[in-house]
């Protein structure tokens, strides 16, 4: 049964997004195994200033910034080579999204640069056929990110994500792009829970225009 679903599931470019923490890359990972699809991930780790970014924000937020832009074009070219209608495509975030972190930490002058860069590198790509915002209360993610344990998010400040998070929700609320699913994951396990992934996953097949939002109730754990 499982099998003819996945067949006809109808999006092929599908991009999930969500602030730090909130397992992004966990449910693209899972979701592209089980639908067979190319995995896109962000070069989190390759970025060599992310590092002191979060020890030094205005110091090296522009250069952060920039090495994030830059790969995220190089890998949207990538995406924009493969045959969509043969091979489908999750990715672990949405390019548009660059914006929301510049303009958080960049400085008047510095938007000004990162905007003409922007908009040069924003021409012509490819458009997900599905966006999936993935919402978290910060103290969950805070959680979440010491769990996972990369050395550099530790430093992570509390405030920071507060304003992470408020700048992910105002966006999202006023996307139009593309067809968007809203979940609500704090409540929920769709890594170690089937039933839980699956009941997500007819979410996300079911989910081909407008905006929907799925919270659902946490199922019983066998």
């Amino acid at each position: 049964m499982a099998k003819n679903y996945i067949e006809t599931i109808p999006q092929h470019y599908i991009a999930i997004e969500g602030v730090i923490g909130v397992g992004k890359t966990a449910l693209a990972t899972k979701l592209a195994r089980y639908i067979d699809a190319r995995l896109i991930l962000e070069e989190v780790e390759e970025n060599p200033f992310l590092a002191n970014f979060y020890q030094d924000m205005r110091s090296y937020a522009l250069a952060t910034q920039l090495f994030f832009l830059l790969s995220r074009k190089r890998q949207q070219e990538q995406i924009a080579q493969i045959d969509l209608f043969t091979q489908r495509v999750v990715s672990d975030y949405l390019f548009e999204k660059d914006r929301i972190f510049a303009y958080l930490t960049l400085s008047d002058a510095e938007i000004k640069l990162y905007e003409k860069i922007y908009q040069f590198l924003a021409k012509d790509l490819p458009r997900p056929d599905l966006v999936i915002y993935l919402q978290a209360p910060v103290d969950i993610l805070l959680v979440r990110i010491k769990k996972r344990g990369r050395n550099f998010e530790q430093e992570i400040d509390r405030k920071y994500l507060e304003l992470l998070t408020d700048a992910y929700n105002h966006f999202f609320l006023h996307y139009s792009e593309a067809p968007l699913l809203i979940v609500d994951c704090a409540t929920i396990d769709f890594v170690k829970n089937n039933l839980e992934f699956f009941d997500l996953f007819h979410a996300i097949a079911s989910t081909t225009s407008g905006k929907k939002y799925y919270s659902p109730k946490p199922k019983e754990k066998k």
